[in-house]
């Protein structure tokens, strides 16, 4: 079942000629990325997963988010661009415990965001960019303009992850020519 399984990053590039390859970390966690053991890896979040051994990996200096790893069995640089696209994954039974108002950045992508006050549909939540405080990367669907909104109490007062819905008190100026 794909719901048993939790997207912890995204394969982006081969580093090198032998065979280790760069991932997007979607996880605050990085010794998923760090520290070998079994994942698992797929061509999209909608195909069953393969498991992989992970050998070995290293936060690559300077980049927020971003590990090089080697995997068992790939050993060149066409092994890892084969691999381009895929995600990582573990079972959602490695999930973390999370305190009130935390979210996995999994979780929050593909909430819709609607404007708290006139109950305005503005978008779906396309990525999660993380920087000083993360921002939701959301996608209006009339449009398909891009916006990208600080996920802050004070402007996200409400989020129901079994819901899909997050609900936003933007400042003035933010997205008014959403409304």
């Amino acid at each position: 079942m794909i719901e048993d399984w939790l997207i912890i990053g995204k394969i982006v590039s081969p580093q090198g000629l032998k065979g280790e390859l760069r991932i997007l970390s979607y996880s605050d966690f990085p010794e998923r990325f760090e520290d070998a053991g079994k994942r698992w890896i797929a061509p999209s979040e909608k195909v069953e997963p393969q498991e992989v051994q992970m050998l070995s990996g290293r936060e690559v200096a300077g980049k927020k988010n971003l590990f090089v790893v080697r995997l068992e069995g790939i050993n060149d640089c066409d092994q890892a661009e084969a691999l381009r696209n895929y995600v990582m994954m573990i079972p959602t039974s490695d999930r973390p415990y999370l305190e009130p108002n935390e979210y996995m950045i999994a979780d929050l992508v593909g909430c819709n965001v609607y404007h708290q006050d006139t109950g305005k549909l503005l978008g779906e939540v396309i990525s999660i960019i993380s920087a000083g405080n993360d921002l939701l990367e959301v996608r209006n669907p009339e449009n398909a303009e891009i916006e990208l909104i600080p996920f802050v109490e004070a402007i996200a007062p409400f989020v129901d992850i079994n819901q899909k819905r997050i609900e936003v008190t933007p400042p003035k100026g933010l997205i008014d020519k959403w409304l």
